[in-house]
């Protein structure tokens, strides 16, 4: 990646919805040669996609958590069929596969605390292979929108 490419992404991340011409312009560069670069970016997986970005309060889910999991036994099996049960949970919005004390990070939006309560005792402590869960609410929540790359 040169210094154009990331400028591209740098401009893409702020504002997805900006156009080809208009980034050309504020690069400088010909709105052909900023199609191709943009092009060339999702081609390499540098740029995997483009999303909306909604407000959690918004639509009902004002309230998130992040929850602690560990699983027995920590076998490829186990830990690969959770995983595959905490991805189609809509409650959860990320997730992290981790080293350590615990196996997993789920971050969750929920409605209200009755909700996250019901997710932790209906869903998650029903499952067998559950060894320990501790649950953390969030009370703020900053995420960069502007990643560059490595230095």
């Amino acid at each position: 990646m040169d210094e154009l490419d990331s400028a591209l992404v740098r401009m893409l991340q702020e504002d997805g919805r900006r156009t080809n011409r208009d980034m050309a312009q504020a690069l400088g560069i010909a709105p052909s040669t900023c199609l191709e670069r943009i092009r060339s970016l999702r081609e390499r997986g540098i740029l995997t996609g483009f999303h909306a970005e909604a407000d959690l309060a918004a639509i009902g889910r004002g309230l998130q958590a992040m929850i602690a999991v560990r699983v027995r036994p920590p076998t490829r099996a186990v830990i690969e069929d959770f995983q595959a049960f905490l991805e189609q949970m809509p409650e959860v919005i990320s997730l992290f596969v981790l080293t350590g004390n615990d196996d997993f990070l789920v971050h969750v939006a929920v409605r209200d605390t009755d909700h996250l309560h019901a997710v932790v005792l209906d869903k998650l402590t029903k499952r067998p292979e559950l060894a320990d869960v501790r649950t953390s609410v969030v009370y703020a929540h900053m995420r960069k929108k502007v990643i560059g790359p490595s230095l």
